[in-house]
């Protein structure tokens, strides 16, 4: 397996955030660990309550047996990777002090959840402790990869000038025939609409890598690698947001100090939501979703662009409108907590 074969210094790491998602996360470490490396992996435990880390530790150890998934992408993970999988288990004080050891799997169980971009910076933390790590992977855990992805990642951040954030093709799990986005996203900043690069199309139709690279304003977070020049110069995730716009404010921290790249060769699948019930499908958000995207939006324009601040409330009134008109009254209420500062429930 390529996890046994992979010899020398990591130069990649691999942050995943768990949070009751053991299953998802199997499933992915089953395509990360027979791909190309070598890389190390770091999960980040957001204070689970289904057991998560006891079974992945039994995944790792094959007490918990590996069944692929019915599907056009069982191809990725079949057959189940030969076990055991080294593991290490460690608390939040340790990673932030102790360097990653010679596992391939790191598991950092934060004690409590810590939202998506608290748990990716006590990863990034972790990762960047190993002094071979040039680059790090931030990767959605309902995700799975095609072998040659963190090659191609790697190769293409390497070949980037000054390179900072870098994306991959992202594919719809359930539809592998159609991108989800292409590196990023398109972002109007007048409205706070944004709309990823090649949504919806299908995967054959062609498209030029430098052409998406120079039209990227954010790298979707469900894929987005940074380096660790950005990260020493440019800072880690903003936590206040939790969920939501952290890959925009990351992107205007950045005012063109780093590259954007775009690894078109290295292919993700994308369940979508997995955790919280995001969606880009209209009407198909779940209620915490959209509180917490109303919630984010406003804080992201009082942080970084205080006059256009105001407009955020006209145009959430507008978005929670049209929830109503989709009888919708649930998710309506939930972002009119978030506009009025309150909390979810």
């Amino acid at each position: 397996m390529a996890w046994q074969e992979a010899h020398g210094p990591a130069r990649l790491a691999i942050v995943l955030i768990n949070w009751n998602g053991w299953r998802d996360t199997v499933e992915c470490l089953e395509s990360l660990l027979r791909a190309e490396g070598p890389f190390r992996i770091i999960i980040v435990d957001n204070g689970s309550e289904d057991g998560s880390i006891e079974r992945l530790q039994a995944w790792a150890s094959g007490a918990e047996p590996y069944m692929p998934p019915a599907g056009p992408l069982r191809r990725i993970t079949m057959p189940a990777l030969e076990k055991p999988v080294p593991v290490r288990l460690i608390g939040p004080d340790a990673a932030l002090v102790e360097p990653p050891g010679p596992e391939p799997i790191t598991i950092i169980d934060a004690g409590a959840n810590l939202g998506f971009s608290g748990g990716n910076n006590l990863g990034l933390r972790q990762a960047l402790l190993d002094p071979s790590v040039a680059y790090c992977w931030c990767l959605n855990n309902d995700t799975v990869v095609e072998p040659a992805a963190p090659k191609a990642l790697l190769a293409r951040m390497d070949a980037t000038h000054k390179v900072g954030m870098c994306g991959t093709q992202v594919r719809y799990f359930h539809r592998p025939g159609t991108w989800q986005v292409l590196n990023g996203q398109r972002f109007k900043l007048l409205t706070g609409q944004s709309r990823g690069i090649g949504l919806n199309q299908p995967v054959t139709r062609p498209f030029d890598p430098k052409k998406v690279a120079r039209e990227t304003d954010f790298v979707l977070g469900a894929s987005l690698a940074v380096s660790r020049a950005f990260l020493e110069t440019v800072g880690f995730m903003e936590e206040s947001y939790f969920l939501y716009f952290e890959e925009m404010d990351w992107s205007v921290r950045n005012r063109g100090r780093f590259a954007i790249a775009f690894a078109h060769a290295a292919i993700v699948y994308h369940k979508e939501g997995g955790s919280i019930g995001s969606s880009t499908r209209k009407g198909h958000r779940s209620e915490a979703s959209e509180y917490y995207l109303m919630r984010s939006r406003i804080k992201f324009y009082r942080r970084n662009f205080p006059l256009l601040w105001p407009l955020q409330y006209p145009i959430g009134v507008v978005l929670m409108g049209r929830r109503l008109l989709r009888r919708q009254p649930k998710k309506a209420g939930a972002m009119l907590r978030a506009m009025l500062g309150m909390s979810r429930t």
